[in-house]
């Protein structure tokens, strides 16, 4: 329960503040640099995933998980007084750095303490949440934006005070239910590599996210490519160097089965982030809705998901087979995104959830298998580096793909909405007579969608049409995404599920140890017991046994 509370906490923050940003921005007067308050919560956050997952291989992973909690509830709490912009954006960035552990922690504590075959219950379970908190975000974050206040608190900094109470307890319900015994291992740290990742991450990280407003070819973005390519040089080098003790041991990509799982997990999350994070868009242009509304409208997608979730979790948990799972799921999710390649400004409402239903499906058989094969793959003192390094390569492809799918909508989109208005004038001349129409909603449609329920329907649907045309290009590459994705999983080698967990795995360990340890020292103890070798002692000759020369060796006590 506390480890779904940890995720949900996560999950929720970010879609609930991403729906009330811009009316945060709005109050704190701060619109030119709201992006940089996402992109401070998104650098601390994926830096810090992999380094929890190495901390928590070698102190353990309860006391980090209370830890993320703790600094995510504070940062929280520090953001709802906040009286800038700049001020949310350095408290975004703490809260980041617990965020980065509350979902890496809590499926590597989920690989301690449940074996692989029955985890995948669990995960599911997991996604059930990830997929709630997908919708009750949107919808909570829109209506704490709406609100002038509630309880003489303005209604935008319940973005953030409803994260404490939830993150309270969780805390407790951690400390008293979750027991989890830790064997220390001597390690060195691997600051030099947290250093260096940081070094390629924060300046790969802004350009995605700024990189459209600066210009991709801007000498902004130019050095932060330069920078970001000499941090990546870097980290492998110094990886490279530390061996076992790295940040992320570069051994793990000589498996196989964890190779090719990063490498599906980082083209996933571009093609799913990326994709998603599109429809929200769809739903308040083309149809109207208002964010809290477009959050509802995800509601088929995540049923879809929640059901996938957990009926591969049961398959897994039954036969112990899951290496084709991710192989049927990225190929409903490329015919899902294809269905949705399909939709223009006149389709249905119902037939677009139909068509996010199926991307649904898919993301969940894929999503939670991937995890699990990354986890099985690698020995289990390191699932908590393997299942941090799969988070991570996961988020980082989500960064980019949002990135990369913003480029392409922004780029085409208002070539797409000229043509319309030009179709649309073709065929009915009087539209003309609105040409000062067009270009006031073309200058404002794109960060503020209400615009359009500002004119009539016959005003307003080219707009929806070259929108719809931009936005069906964006599901074209999530589809080529998923179907490069789906051609990477065939790779996939044999699977074997442990039938330990790692805890068990490492008490089983602990007594062959032991036991090996034993057998030595008796081993080696026997000739000295009998004197072999030892000068001054001899062998027994007169036929006593060796219990019998020992006992007539002890010392003896006088009766005084």
């Amino acid at each position: 329960m506390g480890l779904m509370l940890g995720m949900f906490l996560a999950a929720l923050d970010q879609t609930i503040v991403s729906t009330a940003i811009r009316t945060i921005s709005d109050d704190l007067h701060g619109l030119s640099i709201q992006a940089w308050v996402t992109t401070a919560y998104l650098i601390t956050s994926t830096i810090s995933t992999p380094i929890y997952g190495k901390l928590g291989d070698l102190y353990g992973r309860k006391k980090l998980f209370l830890f993320s909690i703790t600094v995510f509830v504070i940062g929280s709490l520090a953001c709802s007084f906040v009286t800038s912009m700049y001020e949310l954006a350095a408290f975004r960035a703490f809260q980041g750095i617990g965020a980065g552990g509350l979902m890496s922690l809590a499926l590597a504590i989920i690989g301690d303490i449940v074996p692989p075959r029955e985890r995948a219950k669990y995960t599911g379970y997991f996604m059930a949440v990830f997929g709630t908190s997908s919708v009750l975000g949107p919808v909570v974050g829109g209506f704490l934006a709406e609100s002038h206040s509630i309880l003489s608190i303005t209604g935008w900094r319940w973005v953030f005070l409803v994260n404490v109470p939830i993150g309270i307890v969780a805390f407790f319900v951690v400390v008293k239910t979750l027991h989890l015994p830790h064997i220390r291992r001597e390690a060195r740290i691997d600051w030099w590599g947290a250093i260096t990742l940081v070094v390629c991450l924060v300046p790969a990280l802004t350009v995605a996210d700024q990189g459209q407003t600066w210009g991709w070819g801007a000498g902004k973005s130019i050095v932060c490519y330069v920078i970001a390519a000499i941090g990546l040089i870097s980290f492998i080098a110094v990886e490279a160097k530390m061996g076992n003790d790295a940040l992320i041991p570069l051994r793990i990509f000589k498996l196989r089965a964890a190779t090719v799982t990063i490498i599906a997990s980082v083209i996933v999350g571009m093609a799913m982030f990326g994709g998603i994070t599109m429809l929200p868009l769809y739903m308040q242009i083309v149809h109207e809705a208002s964010p809290m509304k477009s959050g509802l409208m995800m509601l088929p997608m995540v049923v879809g998901m929640m059901l996938s979730g957990i009926v591969s979790g049961q398959i897994t948990a039954r036969t112990g087979r899951l290496r084709r799972l991710p192989t049927i799921g990225t190929f409903i999710a490329t015919v899902g995104f294809l269905l949705l390649w399909q939709i223009g400004a006149d389709t249905s409402l119902g037939l677009v959830m139909v068509d996010m239903f199926v991307v649904g499906v898919g993301i969940g058989l894929c999503m939670q298998p991937l995890t699990l094969i990354v986890q099985n793959a690698v020995p289990p003192a390191e699932i908590g580096v393997a299942t941090s390094a799969a988070t991570f390569f996961r988020s980082t492809g989500g960064t980019l793909g949002v990135a990369i799918f913003l480029s392409i909508l922004f780029s085409t989109v208002a070539g797409k909405i000229q043509s319309s208005i030009a179709s649309a004038i073709h065929q009915d001349p009087s539209l003309a007579t609105h040409a000062a129409d067009f270009k006031l909603i073309g200058a404002q449609v794109l960060s503020n969608s209400d615009v359009l329920n500002n004119y009539p329907a016959e005003v307003t649907h080219p707009f929806k049409v070259g929108f719809s045309k931009s936005m069906v290009l964006v599901f074209l590459c999530a589809a080529v995404l998923m179907f490069v994705a789906f051609l990477v999983t065939w790779l996939m080698p044999k699977i074997t599920l442990r039938s330990q967990s790692a805890m068990q795995a490492a008490a089983a360990e602990a007594v062959q140890a032991e036991g090996a340890s034993f057998d030595a020292v008796h081993e080696s103890a026997e000739p000295v017991a009998a004197g072999i070798g030892v000068p001054g002692r001899h062998e027994p000759t007169d036929g006593s046994t060796l219990s019998e020369v020992d006992e007539s060796r002890q010392p003896r006590h006088s009766a005084d």
